[in-house]
């Protein structure tokens, strides 16, 4: 199996230095040599033959459980040169059948229904709180942000983005908000706010979320105006001038996008705005990462463009705008990822080894997915009638540039300093 594996990676490394350790101590070599190396171990004979047949699925599991070991650079550097210059014919054979396999049967793995949606956004998201606060901005927004300038840090950038989903929904003093996966609260807490929507209703299927967005909601005075409830969107009733979904509909799965558009129809007014933004797949329709259904997001997909406008159409929704944001969530996964490597030793103060293992490969095989694989994140703005945004997009411009809404922005001070020490307990996963 070792010349197996050497032959698939002297396939898949072109650029760079990667040297691997085999399980009896040959070191291999791989790419033209440029670059810092990367140097990678394989402890056993069993870890070089999973890595091999099963390739998505196994090398997270052998990184976790330190079967694969990286001595010079990062996990991140490693899953970069395999994947950064690949072709799917340069997989070895049962990776490539496994992948047809898998695409085959996608639309199984998420069956979404009530009780699994519930389940599923549980596992993720209702870890303690406190894990998320060492590596998301103030406002824990964890959702790709939007980089207006190549020098923009975090914070900034996740406040663009709030800036540019409010620009997009064309807020009025009248608006009536429903925030589909509303998380920890802050884009909601935004909309009202900075944005001057009248009332906001957040809801979520993550206990942990709803806890603290109420909290902040309470502490800023809002309770009134701005709610929170613990719902799936399929018992939700109203009738709303805008609604926004940020995040969620990676976790709708293929099988249930007519039902998820179905009901957004249903609660937005006839002269109403609606802003989608989920990651997607820019090459067309593929089946999720075996790893991060797995360890992650169980349950999730992403969409391709192809399969969210058709279920869009048929729920007699308009597309009336739609902008791919490419390489901004690569970006807000590296700040992540090097903000949770600064302060691991806090988040296995909270969890243990193998959770870290788990979560610095999480953070890694996304940003790589971001850079180098087609991934990338939709904001997608439907209505109900074709005249209820403006004929140009010039409005977003305007609303985004708007030098009192950033003047609004400056006075409102985030939840906690930047980086502020989190008390930590000891937790197990």
């Amino acid at each position: 199996m070792e010349k197996v594996l050497t032959t698939v990676l002297s396939r898949l490394v072109k650029r760079g230095a990667l040297t691997i350790v085999t399980a009896r101590g040959n070191e291999c070599t791989f790419g033209d040599g440029s670059g810092e190396e990367v140097r990678v171990r394989f402890l056993d004979p069993g870890a070089e033959r999973a890595t091999v047949l099963n390739p998505e699925l196994r090398v997270g599991e052998l990184y976790m459980d330190g079967r694969l070991v990286v001595e010079r650079g990062s996990i991140y550097d490693f899953l970069a040169l395999v994947v950064r210059d690949a072709e799917a014919g340069e997989r070895s054979l049962p990776a490539r059948l496994l992948g047809k396999l898998r695409y085959l049967t996608r639309s199984a793995i998420s069956r979404n229904n009530r009780w699994r949606a519930r389940r599923n956004v549980a596992h993720h998201y209702d870890l303690d709180h406190r894990l998320y606060e060492l590596f998301l901005d103030p406002d824990q927004q964890y959702s790709c942000a939007y980089f207006e300038r190549p020098d923009c840090t975090l914070d900034e950038a996740q406040l663009a983005k709030k800036r540019l989903i409010a620009a997009k929904l064309a807020l009025d003093p009248d608006s009536r908000v429903l925030d589909i996966g509303s998380g920890w609260g802050g884009l909601a807490l935004y909309l009202k706010q900075i944005g001057g929507a009248r009332q906001v209703q957040g809801i979520t299927l993550s206990s942990e979320q709803l806890q603290v967005a109420r909290e902040r909601a309470a502490a800023a005075g809002l309770s009134d105006s701005v709610h929170f409830a613990l719902q799936d969107y399929r018992e939700t009733e109203g009738s709303f001038d805008r609604i926004v979904s940020v995040g969620m509909f990676e976790h709708v799965g293929p099988r249930f996008y007519p039902t998820y558009f179905n009901k957004c129809r249903q609660l937005l007014k006839p002269d109403g705005v609606m802003v989608l933004h989920t990651i997607g797949h820019m090459d067309g329709p593929w089946y999720p990462n075996p790893w991060l259904d797995k360890y992650i997001f169980p349950g999730g997909q992403l969409p391709a463009l192809s399969e969210i406008v058709p279920a869009i159409e048929r729920a007699g929704l308009l597309v009336t705008d739609v902008e791919c944001l490419r390489m901004h969530y690569a970006e807000t996964l590296l700040n992540w990822r090097r903000r949770f490597m600064a302060r691991r030793d806090e988040a296995l103060a909270l969890y243990d080894e193998r959770f870290c293992r788990m979560w610095e490969y999480y953070l890694a095989c996304c940003e790589a997915a971001f850079r180098y694989q087609n991934v990338a994140v939709f904001q997608i703005q439907c209505a109900r009638s074709a005249d209820a945004v403006p004929l140009t997009r010039a409005y977003i411009a305007e609303r985004y540039e708007d030098l009192r809404l950033r003047e609004v922005e400056a006075k409102i001070a985030p939840p906690r300093a930047a980086g502020e020490p989190v008390p930590l307990r000891k937790q197990r996963l």
